[in-house]
Parts: C-alpha cells; structure tokens; sequence
C-alpha cells in the first residue's frame, strides 16, 4: 500500500474540492447597466460566460423579459435603482430552480432592436447588449408571445377539524419568507434586501419552534428563489397546515417610521395604509414577470372558498395572541393588528397572518433587523405566541 504524506493527501483533497465546486459553478452576472441614446435605450449585463436566453413581452404593464438559465447575480444593490429611457425599473435574480430572469418595466412601449454578446477586451467575461427602441401600442401587442402558462392545481377547500385539533398528529405551522429571487422585496437604508432578513428570520423561528416536538415547521422557501403568490397559499393548503405565518419587513418614503405590525385577511382594508401595503405586496407576481392572466380561473376559486369565515376567525384569535407578546420586545405601530386584502393570507382552509417585522426605511429597524440576537428574541417570542394560541385551541 502507498502511504501519501499528510500535506500531499491535503493538497489533493483541496483540488478534488476545487474541480467539484468548478463543476457545480453557474456563470456569475456582475452588474446591470444602462445607456440612453436619442434613438434607443441600451441594456447590458456584465456575465463571465455567454449564456442561453430567451425574451417575452407583458402588457399591463408594459415589460420586457429575459430568461437566462442559473445565475449567480453578484451586481451591486444600485442596479436595482437603475432606470432610465424607455426603462422604468428593472429587477434580476433567481426565478425558479436552474432559472433567472431579468423584468425591464417599460415607460411607453418599446421592441428589441437587437441583441448580442461582446468579449470583453481583456478576456474576461462577456457584455449581454439588448437594444430597445419605441414602439407603438398596437406593434407592441401584435409581436406579442407570452410564455407558456404553468398550471397550478388548486385543492377544494380541505374538511377540517378545529386546527390543531386532529388526534395523534402535530401542529403544522407554515413559515412564508416574504418575497426572494428576482423580487428583491423593500431595499433598505443601507442596501438591505426584504428577502434575506425574512429568510434568515424563517430560519430562526423554524430553529425555535423545532424546540417543541409538538411542532412540524416547513419553510415555503429556504433559498434565494422566487415563488408565486398562490404557490405559497397552496404549499400551505397542501401540508394540511393549522396555521400560516408570512414574513416581511416594509419600507416607505417617510423614514422616521418606524415598528411592526400584524395583519390578517379582510377585503375592506382597516385603513388606507393596510390597503396600499397590501396593494404593493399582492404585486409580487408582477413584479417577477409571470403572466397573471393564466391564473383568473384559480383566483376566483380561492375567493369563492373565502365564504368560510370561520378561517379568518381563526386567525383573528392568534393574532389577537401575538399582539401582546411581540409588543413586549419590538415596538409595535398604532393599531398593531390591522386587515387588508392580501392574496398570500387566502388559503380558505388555514389560519394566516402577516407580520411585519420593521421598516427597513429607517436605520434603526433595518439595523436590529440584520441582528441574529434581534431576530433570535423576536423568533421565541413569536414561538410563545404560538403556544399561547395552541393552548387556547385546546382548552
């Protein structure tokens, strides 16, 4: 037998390494920018590779959209406050497993003059170019393709027991990170992205709730991905949950705001703000891309379900639990529990509430939120809430 030395025998395991990650590494974006002309606007996206892609256009609004396959998007966060010329606002990221996309939100209507790679100058990496040029309307609908629509099944509403209540089986809680992948949720202050606080605060709560065997926690993401709205309504409905928790941290334009809040489902909005959070939040969809118009049959069955009110009761009565408890560690707004019509609260057979978590739009919010000791006082305080409400199911 050949003995190898101990520094050779490390040398090759780091090459095994190295080739291994090589291999499994997806070409990487590093920045998005933009160039306005007189006659066009140009798009370009600085890759390592040249990669496969394929374009469609959106009405309602007006958009153009890029599918890439997997990216690593390293760009900085200012490329997501790029605009300019016939581009309104753009997003990038991760669509679902082994996709990517890139939404360009369009000013007035506009067609792909032409699209091309450049080698950069020096040999590393490629230039993506996209040129847009104006359009009319009626151009605009007539080259038309939208992709291929992706059916979702929805289940008929599910025959429950009070929730919690079913013999010899544990409380399913489902943890929805708000937002992820191509839509980025609220950017804060200082570069913070909605969809990282909310998954790292999913991962902690899921950490604390395992404490309690009584508890299965599933996350309906636990990466950077996108997922559609009624996606997560279904994933919750599909693991017979007893109750669902949607994760999100705002931002707004006055950035003395501060605090968070608790919301459960009513389609008359308690306030103005409720209405127009809920209003911002239900555009994730669009924000992403996807085609809305392929999904008028599944939204009007989940809003014919919604007669079941005793959900909702449901989930008056746990947030009624969790005010006093998460205002006992995190400063809560006015009026702490508040209704709105947002569509991933719709699931008519599981008890679901929204929080709030802060406002990345003020310095102070967005800093506690970065906190793993933050989030983790935050994540047992939830939990107790949590017990509290299952021991009022029971009694």
């Amino acid at each position: 037998m050949i003995r190898l030395s101990a520094s050779f025998a490390a040398f090759m395991a780091a090459m095994l390494i190295g080739l291994a990650a090589s291999a499994a590494a997806v070409p990487a974006a590093t920045d998005v920018r933009l160039g306005v002309h007189a006659d066009k606007t140009r798009l370009v996206i600085d890759l390592s590779e040249r990669v496969t892609y394929s374009v469609f256009t959106l009405r309602d609004p007006y958009r153009i959209v890029i599918d890439l396959p997997d990216v690593s998007w390293q760009a900085p966060t200012a490329a997501w406050r790029r605009t300019g010329g016939l581009i309104g606002s753009l997003r990038f990221g991760r669509f679902r497993p082994g996709q990517s996309r890139v939404v360009l939100d369009l000013t007035e209507p506009a067609r792909v003059a032409k699209s091309f790679f450049l080698d950069n100058a020096d040999g590393q990496g490629v230039r993506f170019v996209m040129d847009l040029e104006p359009t009319s309307s009626t151009a605009f609908l007539a080259a038309m393709v939208p992709p291929k629509p992706v059916a979702l099944r929805v289940a008929p509403p599910l025959p429950r027991d009070k929730p919690g209540t079913r013999p010899d089986a544990p409380f399913v809680i489902v943890v929805d990170p708000g937002h992820g992948g191509i839509d980025p949720g609220a950017i804060g202050v200082g570069g913070t992205y909605e969809k990282n606080v909310t998954l790292r605060f999913a991962f902690q709560l899921r950490q604390e709730l395992r404490k309690r065997p009584r508890y299965k926690v599933l996350l309906t993401r636990e990466d950077d991905s996108f997922v559609p709205l009624r996606e997560r309504v279904e994933r919750a409905r599909q693991a017979a949950a007893d109750l669902f928790i949607s994760l999100h941290a705002d931002s707004i334009a006055n950035s003395r705001v501060r605090g968070g809040g608790i919301y459960t489902l009513s389609e008359r909005a308690s306030d103005k703000e409720a209405a127009e959070l809920a209003a911002k939040e239900n555009q994730a969809d669009v924000i992403a891309g996807v085609d809305l118009a392929a999904h008028d049959d599944e939204v009007a069955t989940i809003l014919i379900d919604l007669t079941q009110r005793e959900t909702m009761n449901y989930s008056v009565k746990f947030a009624g639990a969790l005010v006093p408890e998460l205002g006992q560690h995190i400063r809560l707004r006015s009026r702490p529990h508040r209704f709105a019509g947002f569509r991933v609260l719709k699931a008519p057979d599981v008890p679901s509430v929204l929080i709030e978590l802060g406002y990345l739009s003020n310095r102070e919010d967005e800093r506690m939120l970065q906190s793993s000791r933050w989030r983790g006082t935050i994540a047992a305080s939830l939990a107790r809430a949590i017990d509290r409400y299952v021991a009022g199911l029971e009694s």
